[in-house]
């Protein structure tokens, strides 16, 4: 049996100048992050496009089409419908003014010459009940959103009583994503903090230690923060409202759960020594091992994500990974400086004193590894002891039953405007009425990359396909604005040298004054030999039907040229989608392999390590079922984005694993001076409340994700807090020891400890 280590006693220089020092880095740190908070947002991007799959066809036609665009645009699609369902022929005045007053609304693309606007409409729908206007802006991001709100004033401004008036289209969607990720800053840590702050108040019952945790985790999230947006302003990652979100509530919840073992170390050795520093030292190397573990399991699954065909997920594994180095360097070195600082009045008004713990009296039933346990973890350390096999059967049943309902999650993706949560969304109530009017697709249409001889093939076979109402080529301006100026300057000799003048009237398409525009054929834009050509959906966008067509378009285009590239919004959602769900069968078996050969390392076992794996994908399982339960049957979700279960299952495996090393380092301390199944026992028993505190931090943490109305955020919350909950309360204290105190000391094979010989 290996000796003790001896209690640290520094020199009082080092006493003074340690701490000092580590403070003033933090806070240094936390005073260059904290202003950065409010900035992220300048180097994020909430596009569709910034989650494509690297390899679809989808980013490649995104790369190619750059070629064909003199300028960026993100259409906005505005849809006016009338209440009588009738639109008056005198009230077009006003719609054609509403136009030209648009092209002036700040962010809108300026006109290119020859056309005097870059705004198309009005244009009537079939039916004569709604107008569609096509608005192109240049901006995009808070900007973005500052202009689409303008045009919404604008707009509702400008139309006449007895008509509804919507901005959509991907500009208006975008709008409201951005708008939707903007709790991110402020409502988000709030309520996460807010919550930690609340709980640890009720667990220790201090008013200073709270304070310093939440500065631990403050300060890690302050300085990742800040290493985060220079990486992303020197374009070296690509931040996102949804990797912002969650790398808030990730580094809050691990910095939290990683400061409570340190406290809890910190808290019992001071019931043992008189001295702060000796405290701090075995609290340090009582819980360095099980953080240091802790903290890589979580940052090698996340890189795990690396291995994702999907650019987001590529983006946030190094982000969530980055903080959570953050989460550990903060809880090993500010937290521990903070503690020595004000030793014992860490925990005011119920100091620890040395020698006046309180234990349960002993009762005529001695159990080894239970001695001096007093209360709830005494019962549960019973129960585990005498009847281990019954207890890990009844818990593993009960778990496989709530895995049943696994195959009831629904996410297999869903249209970009189910995302977003709540009543009263101008993009999503647009969108619909666009569907009812007009082709649902205008605005966001097919995009096709063909060869130049074959162009005019893959038109015509792109219009036999029913979901399809209409196709153009792209066209070269400046060929097209040279052969207009040559029939205008014809036009005008033929007629006497009359100038050229308005367009044909929008309904009617009566002449209007001077000749109208004459019409000049096709010239398409070639670049390398290519042509770029857009195709109008008959069906929404974002929908299944219109996904559909893309899939039937990229068969029946490939066999009049199997160069054809399809692409899009429509594309860029099928592409992610497929590759979300390619994603999981591939990640999950990467990132099991890496835990087990962690914990492997960490507990010099290999029969440990399997069995909590075992159990964590079990209770991974479960939480699925249970969520797709809820989200059908409670929550009337639509169903999930794909890759909602790989997120799931990284933060969920990997932060669950925590509490199983927490719980099993301890174990294999306390065995190597008790033995196997006392040490089982104990370990449980002296972890049992700082385990289940961090458990429920780290779930409300998650929870407060919910705030942000984004389905997917929602989602992943649930599947988070819950699974969380489940691990900290069946998996770590019940199904884990009772399946190891089942087994004995074989759970530690090959070791020596496994042959007896600690």
């Amino acid at each position: 049996m290996k000796e003790k280590a001896k209690d640290w006693s520094p020199r009082l220089w080092l006493r003074i100048l340690l701490p000092t020092v580590l403070v003033i880095i933090w806070v240094a740190l936390a005073g260059l992050g904290g202003p950065t908070f409010g900035k992220i947002s300048e180097v994020s991007t909430n596009d569709q496009a910034g989650f494509l799959p690297a390899s679809a066809q989808s980013t490649e036609v995104n790369a190619i089409a750059e070629n064909f665009r003199d300028s960026e645009y993100i259409p906005a699609i505005v849809v006016i419908v009338s209440d009588s369902g009738t639109i008056a022929s005198d009230e077009m005045t006003a719609f054609d003014e509403l136009a030209t007053s648009m092209q002036e609304s700040p962010g809108v693309a300026p006109a290119t010459d020859p056309l005097p606007t870059s705004v198309i409409g009005p244009i009537v729908s079939d039916d004569g009940a709604a107008i569609e206007y096509i608005v192109p802006f240049s901006a995009a991001g808070e900007e973005l959103l500052a202009d689409v709100v303008e045009l919404r004033t604008l707009v509702q401004d400008s139309t006449p009583a007895g008509y509804t008036a919507y901005v959509a289209g991907p500009a208006g969607l975008l709008a409201d994503f951005v708008n939707g990720f903007g709790g991110i800053d402020g409502i988000l840590l709030l309520v996460a903090l807010g919550a930690v702050f609340l709980i640890l108040l009720i667990v220790y019952r201090s008013l200073l230690l709270p304070v310093l945790v939440l500065l631990t985790a403050v300060f890690a999230l302050s300085a990742s923060i800040l290493g985060i947006y220079w990486l992303a302003y020197n374009d070296i990652i690509k931040v996102s409202g949804q990797s912002q979100g969650i790398l808030s509530i990730l580094v809050i919840g691990a910095a939290t759960d990683y400061a409570l073992l340190m406290v809890s170390r910190f808290r019992e050795a001071l019931f043992e020594v008189q001295s702060k520093w000796a405290a701090i030292g075995r609290a340090f190397r009582g819980s360095f091992e099980a953080i240091a573990a802790s903290a890589a399991t979580v940052i090698l699954a996340l890189l795990c994500l690396l291995f994702s065909d999907l650019n987001s997920n590529k983006a946030l594994g190094p982000i969530a990974a980055f903080g959570i180095g953050f989460a550990f360097l903060s809880a090993v070195s500010f937290l521990p400086a903070v503690l020595v600082i004000f030793g014992r009045a860490s925990f005011w008004p119920f100091m620890p004193k040395v020698g006046k713990k309180k234990v349960e009296a002993e009762t005529a039933e001695k159990i080894p590894g239970l001695e001096g346990i007093r209360g709830l973890w005494r019962r549960v350390g019973t129960l585990v002891s005498k009847r281990p096999r019954t207890t890990w059967i009844v818990t593993l049943v009960v778990l496989l039953a709530a895995c049943a309902a696994l195959p009831g999650l629904k996410a297999s993706g869903l249209p970009q405007t189910d995302f977003l949560l709540g009543n009263n969304i101008e993009s999503v109530d647009g969108q619909k009425a666009l569907g009812e009017h007009f082709d649902a697709g205008s605005g966001s249409p097919v995009v096709i990359i063909a060869q130049e001889a074959d162009y005019a093939e893959v038109m015509a076979a792109t219009l036999e396909n029913p979901g399809i109402t209409e196709v153009s080529v792209q066209q070269d301006q400046e060929a097209v604005a040279a052969a207009i100026a040559e029939a205008v300057a014809a036009q005008a000799a033929a007629a006497g040298g009359a100038p050229f003048g308005a367009m044909p009237d929008a309904m009617s398409g009566a002449q209007a004054g001077p000749p109208a525009m004459p019409e000049i054929e096709p010239i398409p834009k070639v670049v390398d030999g290519q042509v770029l050509i857009n195709a109008t959906l008959k069906y929404q966008p974002d929908s299944a039907d219109a996904e559909k067509v893309v899939k039937e378009l990229r068969v029946t285009l490939a066999e009049v040229d199997p160069t054809v590239l399809v692409g899009g919004e429509t594309a860029i959602a099928l592409d992610t989608n497929e590759t979300a769900q390619a994603d999981l069968t591939r990640i999950i078996p990467i990132v099991l392999a890496v835990i087990f050969i962690i914990l492997m390392l960490l507990l010099r076992s290999i029969v440990a390590p399997l069995l909590l794996i075992f159990t964590v994908v079990v209770s991974f399982g479960a939480t699925l079922g249970v969520s797709a339960l809820v989200f059908n049957n409670v929550f009337n979700f639509p169903g999930a984005d794909a890759s909602v279960p790989l997120f799931g299952f990284v933060f969920l495996v990997a932060l669950g694993v925590d509490y199983n090393i927490f719980l099993m380092t301890r174990v294999r301390e306390e065995s190597l001076q008790i033995g196997t199944r006392p040490g089982i026992l104990r370990g449980l028993a002296v972890t049992g409340g700082v385990i289940t505190s961090a458990g429920v931090i780290l779930a409300a943490t998650f929870a407060a994700l919910g705030v942000i109305p984004i389905l997917f955020l929602v989602q992943l919350a649930f599947i988070v807090a819950f699974g969380v909950i489940v691990d900290t309360v069946l998996v770590r204290s019940l199904l884990v020891p009772a399946m190891a105190y089942d087994i004995g000391r074989k759970i530690w094979w090959p070791s020596k400890l496994g042959n007896g010989k600690p």
